[in-house]
């Protein structure tokens, strides 16, 4: 294992994501703020594999200062796909990927006991539930980070409580307009089909992920009060443990735009994707960004439908596709046919810095909370197409709480299902043309200045932070808000 030397410091807090970019990033985003503020020395926690891109990623958000320590696998235990997740094609090997990082437990419990000065606190991400054991058999404080929204962990607690649907075939065609009501929450209505179970290794690493948050100390959520405030208040009072809402980290510090899995792009060379909508703001031309997230796997029949679903609409657009190695995926001509108006880029685009760009005025996205909070925070509505996981919760929250988007449903109704052109279409140019797409784009101006507000000087998350390390310092004193730790029975 390898390591920086660590400033010296009151406060020292390590830092340990899952190793994939989505899980990354907001923890990056973290390390920056407490160095930047002079809250804590930070030590950040990854693979030999992602090291390269940690520290361009630190060295650009100005916590260059900032220790860095490689834990490598032990022979023949690394993931099947690689040290990082991108590769992951399902939610059952998404599974396996986490469980898998497992093997670093010994490895990371000596790192972390040698560390100088000591630890006061660790932040490890939810999936890493062992690090919270590590931690605790060395007397080190322990918060659990999970990369999902306030209202998604509410809703799931209740699910799992309530079991909607348990028994019920929700394969069937009434499974798409029976509903289930969050008790706590009457607003909060569910067709059954967005609240289908995950697949059983999910299952089991949900009930160890669940078990090591509700031990911990308390729970870091990429969010803010004005934005979720009922259901922090909610999980504080009646789940627990504590919750620390420090978002959007996305506007704690300038973006960063690693090439590769490391290497930092140089400013002075623009990608093509920037060009572009340079070239599309120039010339008056809004534009849309669209993106199925990083894990997605999206097959080649949807990818056909919203290539024609983006042509039909007329719209200019800027196209993440995830998959790389097929130049004719969105069919034959259909890259040559849209220039002028559309570009598709296969390679790894900073989101943050095309949601801010002045031409994009609609996303069109899968609903993963970083994505959410990325562009609420820069004040983009969104066209909401929930994937997998937690995702229709955040979409609902999207379109019927915020009221900033517009909802894609599947041919079928079932969450993973074929989106047609026709839909897709109809959606996108609701968002970039329609009344109601203008009426949500000022709402999301006018939450995204809420936004800014909560991580300045003074605001909500701004506190959160220094409070959530002033109160950590005191080892002895329980803060989870429950004398016996939280009670929290799902994370996924």
């Amino acid at each position: 294992m390898t390591t920086s030397p660590v400033p010296s410091q009151a406060d020292h807090v390590a830092i340990f994501p899952l190793m994939a970019k989505g899980h990354t990033m907001p923890l990056l985003d973290l390390a920056c703020v407490l160095r930047g503020r002079g809250l804590a020395a930070v030590t950040f926690v990854t693979t030999p594999g992602n090291a390269a891109f940690v520290r361009a990623a630190l060295r650009q958000g100005g916590a260059g200062d900032a220790a860095v320590l490689e834990l490598a696998y032990p022979a023949g235990s690394a993931p099947a796909g690689g040290e990082g997740a991108e590769g992951v094609a399902s939610a059952s090997s998404f599974a396996a990927f986490a469980e898998a990082t497992s093997a670093l437990r010994p490895r990371f419990q000596e790192a972390l006991a040698a560390l100088r000065p000591p630890a006061s606190l660790l932040v490890a991400d939810g999936f890493l539930y062992w690090a919270h054991a590590s931690a605790a058999a060395l007397g080190v404080p322990s918060v659990s980070f999970l990369g999902t929204s306030a209202v998604a962990h509410v809703v799931r607690e209740a699910c799992v409580r309530d079991r909607p649907g348990a028994g019920a075939d929700v394969g069937a065609s009434a499974g798409a307009t029976t509903c289930y009501t969050v008790p706590e929450f009457p607003h909060l209505q569910f067709s059954l089909r967005d609240l289908v179970p995950p697949p059983p290794q999910m299952i089991h690493l949900d009930a160890k992920m669940a078990a090591a948050v509700a031990a911990s100390r308390g729970l870091i959520i990429n969010t803010f009060r004005q934005l979720e405030g009922r259901y922090i208040e909610h999980w504080n009072q009646h789940i627990g443990p504590r919750v620390w809402p420090i978002g959007p980290l996305c506007l704690a510090r300038q973006s960063y735009s690693p090439g590769g899995t490391g290497s930092q792009q140089q400013h002075d060379a623009k990608p093509s994707w920037m060009q572009w909508l340079d070239d599309m703001a120039a010339a008056g031309k809004p534009a849309v960004y669209v993106s199925l997230g990083t894990l997605a796997s999206i097959s080649q029949a949807q990818l056909k439908e919203v290539s024609d679903g983006l042509d039909s609409a007329g719209v200019n657009f800027l196209w993440a596709v995830r998959r790389p190695d097929n130049a004719d995926d969105l069919g034959t001509g259909y890259e040559d046919r849209v220039v002028g108006r559309g570009k598709v880029v296969r390679e790894w685009v900073d989101q943050r810095r095309v949601l801010r760009h002045p031409s994009i005025r609609g996303f069109l996205s899968h609903c993963g909370w970083n994505s959410v909070l990325e562009s609420v925070a820069a004040g983009v509505p969104l066209v909401a197409w929930p994937c997998d996981f937690e995702q229709p919760m955040n979409a609902k929250f999207v379109v019927d709480e915020l009221r900033i988007g517009v909802r894609v449903h599947t041919s079928d109704g079932a969450v993973g299902g074929l989106v047609k052109s026709e839909e897709i279409a109809t959606a996108v140019k609701e968002l970039m043309f329609g009344e109601a797409g203008k009426a949500m784009a000022l709402r999301a101006k006018g939450i995204a200045a809420q936004a800014r507000l909560a991580v300045s000087d003074g605001g909500s998350s701004w506190k959160e932070v220094e409070e959530m390390i002033s109160e950590l310092r005191l080892r002895g004193v329980d803060m989870n808000g429950k004398a016996n730790g939280g009670t929290c029975a799902s994370i996924l």
